[in-house]
Formats: C-alpha cells, structure tokens, sequence
C-alpha cells in the first residue's frame, strides 16, 4: 500500500506540474524554432541508428552509449545558438560534466568497443527478451523501436529543452541561477560517489565469486548480494537521486529567465517530470529483479528508503 501510494503522489505530481507548465502554451523565437529543428534532426537520425543498429547486432544498448553523449550535444548547440550567455554556459558545462562521468562510469563496464555496435548489454534488456510476451521478434522490434529508441532518445531532449527555454532571457545569471547550479553540483557528487562505491563492492564481489566460492560463502557485507555500504546504507538508489535531481536543478535555471507563470511553470518542465517518472519505473523494475535474486533484499527495502537518509541498514 505504502509503494502504491508514493507510486501514486509522484505520477499526480508529475501529470499536474506538466499540464501547468503548458497553461500558457509554447512561445517560441525564431532562434529557438531553428535550434529546435536542429536538434531534430540529430534527435531523428539517433533514433534511426538506435534502432537499426540494435536490430541487426542483437545489441539494445545502442541508446544506453548515446545517454550520456547526445544531451552533451544538444546542450552546446542550444548555447553557441544563444550567444554563449553566461547562464547558458554554466548549463553546457554541468551536463558536459554530468555526461563526462556517466560515459567513464558506462565505459568501464565495457559498454563501448571498436566495434560501435558491441559491448556489454544493459541487463535490463537481456531479463526482458526472457519474458514470454517479447519472445516474438516482432513484438521486441515494436518495443526497441517505440521505446528504446524513439521514447528514450526523446526522453533526452525534452531533458535538454529548459536550455532552450532559457535561450533569449534578458535577465542576467542571478540568484535562481546560483541555487540550480548548487543543487546541480551536490546532486553530481552523489552520483560520483554513489557510481564508485557501487563500482568498488560489485567488482569485489565477482572477484570472490570467480575464486570458486558461492555468494552464502563471501564475507560480510558481499555475501548479500547487493551493496549496502557507504551512501547505498543510506538510499536505495543514490545513482537515481543523483540522476534525477540533476534534470530538475537544470529546470531551476528557467525560474530565473521570467519565462514562468505561478512562480516556477514553464512548458520546459515535462523534461524533468518524464525523468521522474522514468526512474519510478526503472528502480520497480529493478527492484523486482534484486527481490529475485537476493533473500534480504526485501528487508532492505523496509529499512531504507529510496532517497531519503533516515534511516541506515545495519
């Protein structure tokens, strides 16, 4: 009940900021309707590459290398379209950094490879060819096609789109600019931290594995299965706090614009909010394959919550 309701909050949530932020409908300049259709194209030509790629290599992480490149893009060409304003800049270079440690961290997993098209494969997308329904190959084409590659490459540029909202603002960097660009940095730091602690107990944990012993025989805390140390004592998922709150933190920055109405709407927001939503289903999926996997990962998930630090696993 309790799951069903906070499932329940962030969708309302999410659904309502949405339509607000569209109230006043989309205003776009002819700089920005050009840029938009510049970031189009790119848009459009990842999908196809996403897809055909993916198809014909068996390999449907195609997208998951492009993540954390093509927002890098999208947000450079939106501030060398707008006149390189200072608030523009800062955005660029916190999704260039934010893009820079997401691609080391993918990379070291062997997600990339002289062969462009190989490469580890996100698991996610490995236990869900397993299900009976995509067991079809038709059915799994759809999926890749509207979902992987279309709904997810879309997913980046809504993300992006609030550094297009900014893009004409009169209103110099200000006090809006300075608390999205603080809350941007801290919630970076979660995820360098986060991605290296996991990194650290899940390359430990195999290394014991490959020795011959059984998961029952690993010492404590690898024994469990999944990482309860450092900030994952904590949270459930610092990696998707992180995440998440960097897109919203990037919305911050329209506030100082003057391009909302009620205070804090812009039809920009859908970004973020679909970012929400996103990782509301990614961390119940995953959640549900680690509930599978591991007996205490239940009594984890009583213990500590998703993203607030109230409460430590011992």
């Amino acid at each position: 009940m309790k799951r069903l309701l906070e499932t329940g909050l962030i969708v309302t949530l999410a659904v309502t900021f949405t339509v607000l932020g569209f109230v006043n409908g989309i205003e776009l300049s002819d700089n920005q309707k050009t840029t938009l259709i510049i970031l189009s194209i790119i848009f459009g030509s990842s999908v196809l590459y996403c897809f055909i790629v993916g198809e014909i290599s068996r390999n449907n992480s195609q997208m998951d290398k492009l993540w954390s490149i093509l927002p890098i893009a999208y947000v450079w060409v939106i501030a060398i379209r707008g006149g390189m304003s200072a608030r523009l800049v800062v955005i660029a270079s916190i999704v260039t950094l934010w893009g820079i440690r997401l691609t080391f961290n993918f990379a070291r997993k062997g997600a990339y490879s002289l062969r462009f098209w190989s490469g580890v494969e996100d698991y996610r997308w490995i236990v869900l060819r397993q299900k009976k329904i995509f067991k079809s190959k038709l059915v799994w084409a759809m999926f890749d096609l509207f979902f992987i590659s279309f709904y997810q490459n879309a997913l980046i540029l809504a993300m992006c789109l609030p550094a297009l909202a900014c893009m004409d603002s009169p209103n110099a960097f200000g006090v809006y600019d300075i608390i999205a660009t603080s809350l941007a940095s801290l919630f970076l730091l979660i995820e360098i931290v986060a991605d290296e602690e996991q990194w650290k107990f899940q390359s430990k944990k195999k290394e014991l594995l490959e020795s011959g012993k059984s998961l029952d025989e690993l010492p404590h805390p690898y024994n469990k299965g999944f990482n309860t140390t450092g900030l994952w004592s904590r949270f459930r998922h610092p990696n998707y706090l992180g995440e998440q709150g960097i897109w919203v933190s990037i919305y911050i920055f329209v506030l100082g614009t003057g391009y909302t109405h009620m205070g804090i709407f812009n039809w920009s927001i859908f970004g973020s909010m679909l970012i929400l939503l996103l990782f509301l289903a990614s961390s119940t999926f995953g959640e549900s394959v680690s509930s599978a996997k591991y007996p205490e990962y239940s009594q984890y998930q009583k213990r500590v919550f998703k993203y607030l630090p109230l409460r430590k696993y011992e």
